[in-house]
């Protein structure tokens, strides 16, 4: 029995007959879809016994599900089950791209000999790789924003990693970044700070849109009232705090207040669930919980951008709430692997926790 969609692809349901007869009927239905009621998989356990030729059909019938749940009723009355392994960017996460690579000790001992550039000292550097093509790379050496004369809207970063992604994200020549990391590395202080300081100072962008999933921790909280905006104030809460931390200024509280809602007139929150269609030009954007995305979804977004738009996602691949996403299928991963070659990205792993010692402390023994 087939069921037509507005696209033309079917959704086939496959009696147990069909599949007692030619245990490779599912992949006979090209780019259509294929459903196995639970009552199938049971009559096809019934029929697994014996050496005819319709048991030995049975017996290689494999179900691919993503639910665990239903692997394990499989595996319960002795059906072969598997997870879906083709969506995976990655088979281990120990292979994702962290965005930055340390030089070995003798690298320049063994390579600097004939550069009069380096004769002069072994200071070290940090530097971004512009281009490279085979043995070859292009460099430039990065900006300091430990220093407090380079601050960003009052922020200095604290380590290596800090630097390079406020590097990434103050680059016009990036128009594509992703923050990896805990709580408490910087990942959406340094974001907003960055985009503030081109949307308000530098007038590289006409205003910042942040989005994100709705998705609940704990129970839903259920319907919402007021506008799109409205809506989605509760799950922004990582906005209003970083703003706190922004618009700290000696003019008391209504120098606070003013400052306030000059910044919130430049920012824009809207839902993700809205996305599609849109078109967003010489605008900052920022995903933040980008790992509870699918790669679909990602793709829906990143393919709004037009010129001068920036994307900046953010993220924790260990703490994901959409249900059937694992740290190798999640969209946030998806994006860092295929977009690591390309020149006009930039990815860092922020791995070190800067908010304070008990949340650092929290997230290592927790």
């Amino acid at each position: 029995m087939g069921i037509k969609s507005r696209t033309g692809k079917k959704l086939f349901i496959l009696d147990t007959n069909v599949l007692m007869h030619d245990p490779t009927a599912i992949f006979r239905f090209a780019e259509h879809d294929i459903f196995l009621p639970m009552v199938v998989l049971e009559e096809l356990d019934r029929g697994k016994k014996g050496m005819s030729e319709v048991a030995r059909n049975v017996r290689q019938v494999i179900l691919v599900s993503k639910d665990i749940n239903l692997r394990i009723k499989a595996a319960i009355v002795g059906l072969p089950a598997e997870d879906y392994h083709n969506d995976q960017a990655l088979e281990d996460m120990d292979l994702l791209y962290s965005g930055q690579a340390e030089l070995d000790a003798d690298f320049w001992d063994s390579h600097s000999k004939d550069m009069a550039s380096w004769q002069e000292g072994d200071q070290p550097f940090e530097a971004i790789v512009r281009r490279k093509e085979d043995d070859d790379a292009i460099i430039e050496w990065i900006r300091d924003y430990r220093s407090s004369r380079h601050s960003v809207w009052g922020i200095s970063t604290l380590n290596r990693e800090q630097n390079f992604a406020l590097n990434l994200l103050m680059d016009p020549n990036i128009d594509f970044v992703s923050l990896l990391g805990t709580a408490g590395t910087g990942k959406t202080l340094l974001t907003l700070a960055a985009g503030l300081s081109q949307v308000m100072d530098t007038n590289r962008y006409r205003e910042i849109v942040m989005t994100r999933v709705t998705v609940p921790v704990g129970e839903d909280i259920g319907f919402l009232p007021g506008t799109e905006e409205e809506k989605m104030t509760p799950w922004m809460g990582a906005l209003t705090d970083n703003l706190e931390v922004l618009t700290q200024s000696s003019g008391g509280d209504w120098g606070r207040a003013a400052t306030d809602d000059l910044l919130r007139s430049k920012i824009r929150i809207h839902s993700l669930n809205f996305m599609r269609g849109r078109t967003f030009l010489n605008k900052y954007i920022i995903l933040d919980e980008a790992q509870n995305l699918t790669p679909k979804q990602m793709k829906t977004l990143i393919t709004r951008a037009d010129p001068g738009t920036k994307i900046v996602c953010l993220g924790n691949v260990a703490q994901i709430d959409t249900p059937y996403l694992t740290e190798t299928t999640s969209g946030l991963t998806y994006v860092v692997d295929r977009f690591k070659n390309w020149p006009h990205s930039g990815h860092i792993t922020l791995t070190r926790g800067e908010r304070s010692r008990l949340a650092d402390h929290a997230s290592e023994v927790l």
